[in-house]
């Protein structure tokens, strides 16, 4: 049941992306379904804040209802931002050298280092601190985790890595995110020790303080 609910959810998501807008009507010619099965996609899509409806008016009765995706609902489909930013990479290697990719990796290294300061100086505690950045690894996809082994030593370990095969080519991507942990918690003693593009399942980090 749920995953007839659900594929039928994504043909309505597909067909607009494809057609822009369809009424109900439209919906219920593509899907062989009923009216009242489409509406109530409809209204679990729009709740999602996937959809969107406009009114078009027409020249003889009532106002025509149509559906159309949400920019919310661009994030549903595939994105390859990452493909695309390997190739760059390479191809700024290949034109400057070795030396202006690295460039390039410290200054978005500078800029993580702002993004997160403002959001972890506002916390107290090593806990908190390392809370905050947990979180906002989470915003970005990195599904993180912490635990704390004694009162001074913590570990954060990251089950996925959005930016996994840019790291695979580009090892300095780690070497910045473990400085940048350094710099915004403003200790020395982080250790990254597992990683994704060593072979490892999971990345990990021991960080201590005091």
């Amino acid at each position: 049941m749920n995953h007839s609910q659900s594929s039928t959810k994504d043909r309505i998501l597909q067909l607009l992306k494809k057609e822009v807008s369809l009424t109900v009507n439209e919906l219920t010619v593509h899907l062989d379904i009923t009216h009242m099965a489409v509406r109530k996609h409809l209204i679990g899509l729009e709740k999602d804040g996937l959809i969107k409806t406009k009114e078009v008016k027409q020249p003889m009765g009532r106002p025509l209802q149509t559906y159309s995706l949400s920019d919310k609902a661009e994030e549903y489909f595939p994105k390859n931002y990452e493909g695309i930013s390997l190739e760059f990479l390479h191809d700024i290697k290949e034109i400057h050298g070795e030396e202006v990719v690295q460039q390039l990796f410290k200054k978005r290294e500078a800029r993580l280092i702002d993004e997160y300061s403002q959001r972890v100086q506002r916390k107290d505690s090593a806990t908190e601190k390392l809370q905050e950045i947990v979180s906002i690894q989470n915003e970005k996809g990195y599904m993180a985790d912490l635990a704390k082994i004694d009162d001074d030593t913590y570990e954060i370990t990251e089950y996925n890595c959005p930016i996994l095969s840019v790291a695979k080519d580009f090892k300095i991507a780690c070497k910045c995110e473990t400085d940048m942990f350094k710099q915004v918690l403003g200790i020395e003693q982080i250790n990254r020790t597992c990683c994704r593009t060593e072979g490892d399942n999971h990345c990990k980090f021991l960080l201590k303080f005091g």
